[in-house]
């Protein structure tokens, strides 16, 4: 869809990246660290000054307390994180829990490494998840359950009870789960982001991956991390050694002395609240039902009010006709179905937000009668 928004010069709302600008404290530091020579290898696990910073400020979050040594690795973004725990996890006629809408990447990890994606419907309207469902799919089988929270694309929260049938579920099991957690920070609405870390009982069994990509909009610079107990740690690193090994040396050590003073996380979760209430609220007079993201930068929109075309067919009129390039849901379901919903990204200046808010509204109902 980025394509053919270039092609139709429309405005990208598909992108999953922010339009907003880096802290200039952290660029500059980069720009220190590169010119100070700072351009060879790094370590496999991680410069050892990153990894205490990191495993300081997730004790301070989460009351958890990491090996800065042995419990935490960095790697080359949050994408090979997943695919090296997935590749360190699974082995041939293994099967791995996924919750759907889901990102394609995980599947093709799980596929390549010879195990079998088990899908569980996300329930709408809001998205939660079934966890009778869940306990019907599970078997001897089952290695390993993915767990992205808050949730691309959907921008859904778990709550207490999610936690809590997680760990029933769970309890007495040999399963690991792989918790997806680079949108920590960005949760709205008085919600309280619940990380596997901070859960004792999930905490031995779980690779947490989290990212300073979302948070510093540095997502180019490739750096990511992974958490875990030391069982699990070393099996990711035996991968890890030969599939990720060395990352971006200066921007470690920019980040390492950034993150010693910046709590501009803080911060972050009320920032995009406020474009995501912005973007809404341009939205309000649209034929569109918004269905509010409680965490990401990212939002759906159902369209069933305006046409019965399918998302890719409706994503492509909207770039050709209106200007506004979206994501249609059906990329994150391994079955193409109608879904007639739509992902968007609202991590974008406001005069962006405005001008696409503004064609938007101007899409109309098809059919007059429905």
């Amino acid at each position: 869809m980025t394509d053919l928004a270039k092609e139709h010069n429309a405005i990208d709302l598909a992108l999953s990246v922010s339009d907003l600008p880096s802290p200039e404290q952290l660029v500059e530091l980069m720009h220190k660290y590169v010119s100070e020579g700072y351009n060879n290898y790094a370590p496999m696990e991680g410069i050892e000054p990153l990894r205490r910073v990191i495993v300081d400020r997730i004790k301070q979050l989460h009351n958890k307390e990491y090996n800065p040594n042995t419990e935490i690795t960095i790697t080359a973004g949050s994408t090979q994180a997943m695919a090296t725990t997935i590749s360190a996890m699974i082995k041939e006629g293994e099967e791995v829990l996924l919750f759907e809408p889901v990102s394609e990447s995980y599947i093709s990890a799980i596929e390549l490494n010879g195990g079998r994606p088990v899908y569980v419907n996300l329930k709408k309207p809001d998205f939660h998840i079934d966890w009778d469902e869940v306990k019907k799919l599970m078997n001897a089988k089952t290695r390993m359950i993915i767990i992205n929270n808050p949730q691309n694309p959907t921008g859904r929260v778990m709550n207490e009870e999610d936690i809590n049938q997680l760990k029933r579920l769970t309890n007495g099991t040999r399963i690991v789960i792989l918790a997806n957690e680079i949108f920590e920070h960005i949760v709205f609405d008085d919600e309280k982001h619940r990380s596997m870390s901070s859960v004792p009982e999930l905490a031995e069994r779980s690779i947490v991956v989290s990212s300073f990509g979302p948070v510093y909009k540095i997502s180019g610079w490739g750096i990511a991390y992974v958490v875990g107990p030391e069982k699990l740690m070393s099996e990711f690193r035996k991968i890890q050694q030969f599939q990720g090994y060395s990352v971006n040396t200066p921007g470690q050590y920019a980040l390492a002395e950034f993150l010693q003073e910046d709590n501009k996380y803080e911060e972050i979760a009320d920032f995009y609240q406020g474009r995501r209430n912005y973007f809404n609220r341009l939205m309000s007079e649209s034929n569109f039902e918004i269905i509010p993201a409680t965490g990401t930068y990212y939002e759906i929109l159902d369209y069933s009010n305006i046409s019965d075309e399918t998302d890719v067919e409706f994503a492509m009129r909207l770039v050709k006709d209106y200007g506004v390039s979206v994501l249609p849901l059906s990329a994150f379901r391994h079955e193409k179905t109608k879904s007639r919903m739509l992902r968007i990204c609202f991590a974008r200046n406001n005069d962006v937000l405005e001008e696409a808010a503004k064609r938007l509204c101007a899409v109309p109902v098809l059919d007059p009668a429905r």
